[in-house]
């Protein structure tokens, strides 16, 4: 009996004391975030409102990729998203026609290691209950390009679907 009362108290111990971080307690695509510093200048760069102008992939003729677990790639062609980088906060949306309108806000960062995760919810949830999200890699990162590089598994070979990002050019005097 004293055995079982240490047991149940050294079991409340370990699960009072977990982490309530959401980075460290995160699981994006089944994978743990690995690092939880912040790349801030790549953040900062990447601030303000995006087009999406091209998904590319091989096989992208034969295969069709559903992006993000919302729609196929082609539909994020001509997506707008806005990244807020001192909250890192933002959103995203789906407009083209011929596709699922879709619009949601966005919990995002750049680790020290390039890696850009992203965490999309839904609307009227808390972004600290989302323990779902997506690991992907940024590249080519200019003051009005960047490319986030995801991963998948095409017939058992690893394939990369690159989203090329444009800034959108304010117009206004």
């Amino acid at each position: 009996m004293k055995k079982t009362i240490t047991i149940i108290m050294l079991a409340v111990l370990i699960f009072s004391c977990k982490s309530k971080s959401g980075a460290t307690a995160t699981t994006v695509k089944n994978e743990p975030v690995t690092s939880t510093k912040l790349d801030r200048s790549s953040q900062v760069a990447i601030k303000g409102n995006w087009v999406i102008t091209s998904v590319t992939f091989p096989g992208s003729d034969y295969i069709r990729v559903s992006s993000f677990n919302i729609a196929d790639t082609n539909c994020f062609v001509g997506s707008t998203w806005n990244f807020i980088s001192n909250n890192n906060k933002g959103s995203m949306s789906l407009t083209k026609t011929d596709c699922l309108a879709f619009s949601s806000p966005i919990v995002w960062s750049i680790n020290k290691e390039g890696v850009f995760v992203l965490k999309i919810v839904e609307a009227g949830v808390k972004s600290k209950t989302v323990t779902q999200g997506f690991l992907l890699r940024v590249a080519n990162q200019t003051e009005n390009s960047f490319q986030l590089i995801d991963k998948i598994n095409v017939g058992g070979q690893d394939k990369e679907v690159t989203y090329q990002f444009v800034k959108i050019i304010s117009t206004k005097n």
